[in-house]
């Protein structure tokens, strides 16, 4: 069972990974069925552990991933999270279909489901997160991928805004959350999810508590889209339906609910809890229903309705009793069955008519009879209509409000928003169902409207014939479903209760009668008293954001103008300023002596002449750089005899691997910066007073002694490290005699990985940044201004000699100076000389090599190179050792660390390349403007 929970979990990003592979000249079909593909394995794998799981068990898996920080990869299948992942994995599969129909001929098809499937998998895991920070890290990562979806069509504004909002409100939010959690590891001692919830009296007698809530409650209503923070749910609207149908009903906006519900046993029971949550919820609730009313895009009204509903659940939550909690729950449940349903049927009638707009809608049941008795269906679910699920967990709220506990004002408020609740729930409804299904029209189309193909109304009717079912036979298709997730919920304070459709004459029955005549007679009123179809509503919240977003980059824009101003010296400046500051501040006063340590180094040792040449050379070159760069081309030889003798000094002091490093280095970077004075004049501009001239001459020497004083106390301080256990330890743990590739491949692993990521994001910056200018391809940059007497031929043979000293470098590494980084840069040093020397014409004839693709396979090598220790029980990144026996070669040592070094050979590699490629492509253009400052 531990290893299929991880398969489970592993399904959606492997199916990502693979689906976005696939090319786009394949048919949609295929790629529907290979994105269906994880969502049904998953489902499989969920029906063979819900024997456990309905039986009480709850099924654990764990990884050890950072133990050091408290954070595994342990996963947790509780009742809970089992309904979840059904709910997750059910509807995935049905959205994958309902897309394959929906999507045109333009859309990216394995673009869409490769992220749809990430959003899946990052749901999935933190429903299954059995470590509280692991959650965070899936949480996040939810925001990130339904920003990639929201604005999937990139060409238009609205998308490309609502995806903006909902990562910057949601993602604000996931870090308050991770404050919380990080307060709630410091409470209990532990981040796992058992421990945690086994600590709620711990947490609640704690002094942090207030601190804990406020945060953990910032992060729920954000995500859920919780007042005041429920505007950018709407805006979300933008996606295509596919999207929104799957955020509203089982993924996005139910993940705060959930993390409010799966953390009730550890933070609710207080008063604190109750009035927050209570509260948030109840006005959430009125003001989503009240907003839905006034929406005339069809979606608009769906989105506030969820809006609406997500106030309910989160009101029931608060409420805390443990029916309350039951009817939740429920709820969820409920809401997901015929949201989706309403959000596919919404994007039917806007694939079939070309509009949403419910004022050029109406009278539809004529010309597409079997999708409005779907969407009927399921909006009197949504309304609360007796024999359809809604009814039932709706009153369930109603007997809840009846009863809740508190002074009198709060009794009356909690009351007053459910009987609200109840009349404008049927008041939308309807108003979605009379003017979109009757009346007069439709008006103005752009095309017939008629029924789509059978096959994209099936995932409505099963979501539909899943709210009758539940609605009239709840205990025989549903008690099952919602007593196992609420045992996964509460536990042992879970309550008996039995679901039926009649409970008798009450007081819930008698709110339910009154908010469906309410809502009929609310609905008609206002289309009575006012032009409905003319009031628009407008969301306050909304349009704080943007104020807010308007200023934050009107005082970013006078800040950059200050401190910039528009060239790159003044920002250097600022830089070095800033720097000096606060690395000075730790030396102030009397205790600078100490701080540094000078007073107490021992003497140091003599310098071998070939030291004093080294030397001697370097400051010389250091002077020079500084009274050359004017003439930029003789400063850039300077610097480079700058990086040479640093060289020298690594090989002087034994470190061969940072020696070759730099080496390889600075020829990179001397090449590409010979290419780039092709776009610069031969002058550097001068400043423009002797003033300005003495102060950044201060400032350097200021910055120069700080350095050196650095320097010179850490090379004389009494070495006590870590050193000596790494030299013990690397050969017998990581099967590497070279130490320094040892660290970066495998006890620092992890930090390489970040080291390539960040080398990536670098390069696809420049690519990003220059492919504006790419022409055509008769006006590449042309070769050098003078031209050097060596022949082609030569040029081309350096390659297959560096190639061979590469691939050379790369299998020693482990065991001698070498590994992934330095052979990377070996091999891109031909292909720069040809550049420099040749032009890119010349190149791109030459190489055919895809560096863009190059960097994304790079760090997918490095990734599955890390991960593949986590089959073995072993943290991120563990080496393991295999001696191949060879014919005539004889035993071949080999360690798995190489495939995480080939990755890293691949992205230094590409990504060196793909910058020295894109600059090569820009039209040569000599610039006259200088920056200045």
């Amino acid at each position: 069972m531990p290893l299929t929970l991880h398969i489970l979990l592993s399904l959606p990003f492997l199916a990502a990974a693979v689906v976005a592979a696939l090319p786009r000249t394949l048919s949609r079909g295929a790629v529907s069925w290979a994105a269906a593909a994880a969502p049904l394995a998953g489902l499989v794998l969920l029906g063979m552990m819900s024997p456990a799981v309905m039986g009480g068990e709850i099924l654990r898996a764990s990884l050890p991933w950072i133990p050091s920080a408290g954070l595994d990869l342990s996963l947790r299948l509780d009742g809970l999270a089992w309904m979840f992942t059904g709910l997750v994995l059910g509807i995935g599969v049905l959205i994958v279909m309902y897309a394959h129909y929906y999507l045109s001929s333009r859309d990216n098809a394995p673009r869409f489901y490769s992220f749809l499937l990430l959003f899946m998998g990052a749901m999935l895991g933190m429903v299954l997160a059995g470590n509280l920070l692991l959650l965070v890290v899936f949480w996040e990562l939810t925001s990130i991928s339904s920003f990639l979806l929201i604005g999937f069509w990139t060409h238009r504004e609205d998308a490309r805004q609502g995806a903006r909002m909902a990562l910057t409100v949601t993602g604000l939010g996931g870090l308050a959350l991770l404050g919380g959690v990080l307060l709630i590891g410091r409470v209990v001692g532990s981040f796992e999810l058992d421990a945690v919830l086994a600590a709620g009296d711990v947490i609640r007698a704690s002094s942090w508590y207030p601190a804990i809530l406020g945060l953990v409650l910032a992060g729920v209503f954000t995500k859920s889209a919780q007042f005041p923070f429920q505007f950018w749910l709407p805006q979300a609207m933008a996606a295509p339906t596919p999207v929104s149908a799957y955020l509203h009903s089982a993924t996005m906006v139910k993940a705060g609910v959930f993390l409010l519900a799966r953390l009730h046993p550890a933070l609710a029971g207080t008063d604190l809890f109750f009035y927050v949550v209570t509260t948030v919820g109840a006005i959430t609730l009125v003001i989503g229903a009240w907003y839905a009313i006034f929406q005339h895009d069809i979606k608009g009204l769906l989105a506030y309705s969820t809006i609406s509903h997500l106030g309910l659940i989160t009101m029931l939550f608060g409420l805390s009793t443990p029916m309350a909690v039951v009817a939740g729950v429920f709820h969820i449940l409920n809401h997901a069955t015929f949201k989706a349903s309403l959000f596919m049927a919404a994007g039917i009638i806007d694939h079939e008519t070309g509009t949403r707009d419910m004022r050029r809608l109406g009278n539809l049941r004529r010309f597409m009879p079997y999708t409005a008795a779907l969407a009927i269906i399921a909006s009197l679910a949504m309304a609360g209509v007796p024999l359809l699920n809604g009814f039932l967990s709706k009153e369930m709220f109603f007997a809840e409000a009846l009863q809740v506990e508190a002074q009198g004002a709060m009794q009356l408020f909690v009351t007053v928003a459910a009987g609200l609740a109840g009349v404008l729930g049927v008041a939308y409804s309807l108003r979605f169902v009379h003017d979109t299904f009757f009346g007069d029209g439709p008006r103005d189309l752009d095309t017939d409207p008629h029924e789509p193909v059978r096959w994209m109304r099936v995932p409505v009717a099963v979501l539909v014939v899943m709210c009758l079912a539940v609605g009239i036979l709840p205990a025989l298709t549903v008690s099952g479903i919602l007593e196992t997730a609420v045992a996964g919920t509460l536990g042992d304070a879970a309550p008996e209760f039995s679901l039926a459709v009649w409970h008798g004459w009450n007081l819930p029955l008698a709110m339910s009668i009154i908010g469906l005549v309410g809502g009929v007679v609310l609905y008609f009123t206002l289309r009575r008293l006012f032009a409905l179809h003319d009031a628009i509503l407008r969301s306050w919240g909304r349009h704080l954001f943007q104020v807010n977003i308007e200023k934050l980059f009107a005082a970013a824009g006078r800040f950059t103008e200050r401190v910039a101003a528009g060239g790159i010296r003044r920002s250097l400046f600022w830089m070095i300023v800033v720097v000096l500051v606060v690395g000075a501040v730790p030396f102030m006063g009397d205790a600078v002596g100490e701080a540094i340590g000078l007073a107490s180094l021992p003497g140091s040792q003599p310098m071998p002449v070939l030291g004093w040449i080294i030397w001697t050379v370097l400051v010389v070159s250091s002077v020079a750089t500084v009274a050359a760069h004017g003439r930029r081309l003789t400063a850039l030889i300077v610097i480079g005899a700058v990086g040479l003798m640093l060289c020298a000094i690594f090989a002087l002091l034994s470190a061969p691997d940072l020696a070759l490093t730099q080496l390889l280095v600075e020829m990179v970077t001397i090449a590409m910066m010979m290419m780039a004075l092709n776009y610069l004049p031969k002058q550097s501009k001068q400043s423009r007073t002797p003033f300005r001239r003495w102060r950044d001459a201060g400032i350097s020497l200021a910055a120069g002694l700080g350095v050196f004083a650095l320097v010179y106390g850490m090379l004389l301080r009494p070495s006590q490290t870590i050193a000596p256990e790494l030299l013990a330890r690397s050969l017998p743990e990581a099967y590497g005699a070279n130490v320094v590739n040892v660290i970066l491949v495998d006890f620092r692993g992890f930090d390489t990985f970040g080291e390539i990521t960040v080398f990536a994001v670098a390069a696809l910056t420049v690519h990003a940044l220059l492919r504006w200018a790419r022409l055509k391809p008769d006006e590449v940059m042309p070769g050098p201004p003078v031209q050097l007497p060596i022949p082609a031929d030569l040029t081309q043979l350096l390659f297959p000699l560096t190639l061979t000293v590469s691939i050379y470098l790369f299998l020693r590494g482990h065991n001698a100076p070498g590994g992934g980084f330095i052979a990377g840069l070996a091999i891109a040093v031909p292909v720069l000389i040809k550049y420099v020397l040749q032009g890119a014409r010349a190149v791109e004839a030459t190489f055919g090599f895809d560096y863009l693709r190059g960097v994304g396979i790079g760090l997918l090598i490095a990734c599955v190179g890390g991960l593949g220790s986590l089959l073995f029980g072993l943290p991120f990144l563990t080496s393991g050792h295999y001696d191949l026996e060879l014919p005539i070669v004889g035993t071949l040592p080999l360690a798995s660390a190489l495939v995480f070094d080939t990755g890293v050979y691949v992205v230094v590699f590409a990504g060196a390349l793909l910058m020295l490629s894109t600059m090569g492509t820009v039209k040569h253009r000599q610039r006259a403007a200088e920056e200045d400052y």
